[in-house]
């Protein structure tokens, strides 16, 4: 009998199978918890709930990191001098630059008080959480961007409160508590993953969807939480739709110029790929789980509250797009392709 005819996809089908080409399925689960972080947001006993699991997440996740990685990989990530001075350089120099930018804005299109959180925005030290899970789903160098975003981090304390004092005036007392949620729950476990990784790294290594897992869940976490928060705290009150889409349109232009300048200043430091997306993912950063501490101690209550939201926008931004590019970073891998697609 002659074989049968396979059906033509009707449209719909047609449709849906282009539209899965480009819809990242990471950046529509991060839209969905932040409408639910909006219309339910976390209070209470399942608010405190919440903040332990998502610390044990991000614990987990990075023993899991050092258990994966040779310690020869971490030296070579420490090492890498260019590569870490394009990340303090990106996040500590450039990224300011652009804040002071914004400040030229007449007050008719956004309220000095946004555009203050800009500025403030523009000073913090890069995400180490998210930036490191999408250099792995973008098959970066983990090893450098894990020593990058971590200095930055540890740089921050210190120096964000400084450029805050000399560049706002505002700027109020110390920061303290960040440097020791960055040891206890960042650096002691990988630290501890590292020492046991020769007895369990090949292990972890096998089972890839380990990792996958805990890299997701610790996004989706950290982006309800955030939401929560500002749901809870009133920060969306008294905001017009106008301004909000302006702060959204600014927010967007500066993630946009800092990815370029990250992407396109690793090629003029003559960076390999790898390198160049933990560059990427790194430099164009900003850490709202350090913003938000910090703005309660640095400025009024008053204050903080239109500090905030700038950070909370760019915040969700950057988890969105930047989810988008380390998936398509990971389909274009030369090293991922088969042979006859290299040529």
């Amino acid at each position: 009998m002659p074989e049968a005819i396979p059906p033509r996809p009707g449209r719909w089908s047609r449709a849906w199978s282009a539209t899965k080409t480009w819809v990242d399925p990471l950046v529509v689960m991060i839209v969905a918890v932040f409408v639910l972080g909006l219309l339910a947001p976390a209070s209470g006993a399942f608010a405190t709930g919440l903040d332990h699991v998502t610390t044990a997440a991000v614990v987990l996740l990075f023993f899991l990191y050092g258990a994966r990685m040779s310690t020869g990989e971490v030296w070579a990530g420490l090492r890498n001098w260019r590569l870490q001075g394009g990340m303090l350089a990106s996040t500590y120099l450039l990224f300011p630059v652009l804040g002071l930018a914004v400040q030229a804005l007449p007050e008719s299109v956004l309220p000095q008080d946004l555009q203050t959180g800009l500025l403030y925005l523009s000073l913090l030290p890069s995400t180490i959480q998210s930036s490191v899970v999408f250099t792995s789903i973008a098959r970066g160098n983990v090893a450098g961007a894990i020593c990058g975003a971590t200095v930055s981090n540890v740089l921050g304390i210190v120096l964000t409160p400084l450029l805050v004092g000399l560049l706002m005036s505002r700027a109020g007392g110390p920061v303290g508590g960040s440097a020791g949620a960055t040891l206890l729950q960042l650096l002691l476990p990988f630290v501890l993953g590292q020492l046991v990784q020769p007895k369990i790294g090949a292990w972890v290594r096998r089972h890839k969807p380990l990792t996958l897992v805990t890299d997701r869940s610790a996004i989706l976490l950290v982006a309800y939480g955030s939401v929560s928060e500002a749901q809870q705290s009133g920060v969306w009150d008294h905001l017009t739709v106008g301004v909000l889409v302006v702060l959204v349109a600014v927010c967007a232009a500066l993630l946009a110029a800092m990815l370029s300048a990250t992407w396109f200043g690793g090629r003029a430091l003559r960076l390999d790929r790898a390198d160049r997306i933990a560059l990427l993912m790194c430099g164009s950063k900003k850490s709202l789980a350090t913003g938000l501490p910090m703005a309660s101690v640095l400025f009024g209550p008053v204050a903080a509250a239109g500090v905030a939201l700038p950070v909370i926008v760019f915040h969700q931004i950057q988890l969105a797009t930047c989810a988008v590019l380390a998936r398509r970073l990971a389909a274009t891998d030369p090293d991922q392709q088969p042979a006859a697609a290299r040529g």
